[in-house]
């Protein structure tokens, strides 16, 4: 972020409260020794301490709590994700409102049709079992 080690060191320092284990932790003896030979750091010299690691979180806090150019853009870029993660969230509150209501309306729907082919099994029914006619005219048994 542009800042020398020892800022951010008395950064972290400051504002404690601020990093929680969530956020950031300290390297152990084995785990920073195991960093300086991966990248060919030599032991002679240099840090006095271990070096602290920053989760994603952690790197977030830092750009509120430092004062350089880039973490003061990095801050102002989280809110205007934050902001647009709040309104895609709002939005997508509204679409599943929307969308309970059209299932409401496809149960609906569906009942109605239920009941418009029970009413169509009824008439198919009754057309299959014609009544007796009345015959008109002479009938044989009438002489």
């Amino acid at each position: 972020m542009g800042v020398e080690t020892r800022i951010l060191n008395q950064a972290v320092n400051r504002n404690a409260d601020r990093f929680p284990p969530d956020f950031m932790f300290q390297l152990s003896d084995e785990e920073w020794a195991n960093l300086k030979s991966q990248f060919v750091i030599p032991s002679w010299g240099g840090r006095r301490s271990l070096p602290f690691a920053f989760t994603e979180h952690g790197v977030l806090m830092l750009s509120s709590v430092l004062n350089s150019a880039r973490a003061i853009q990095v801050n102002i870029q989280v809110m205007r994700i934050f902001t647009q993660f709040r309104k895609h969230v709002l939005d997508h509150s509204e679409f599943s409102t929307q969308l309970k209501e059209m299932r409401k309306q496809l149960q609906n729907n569906t009942q109605n049709i239920e009941l418009v082919f029970q009413y169509l099994d009824e008439l198919e029914k009754k057309n299959e079992e014609p009544k007796p006619r009345k015959r008109i005219g002479y009938k044989s048994d009438d002489l």
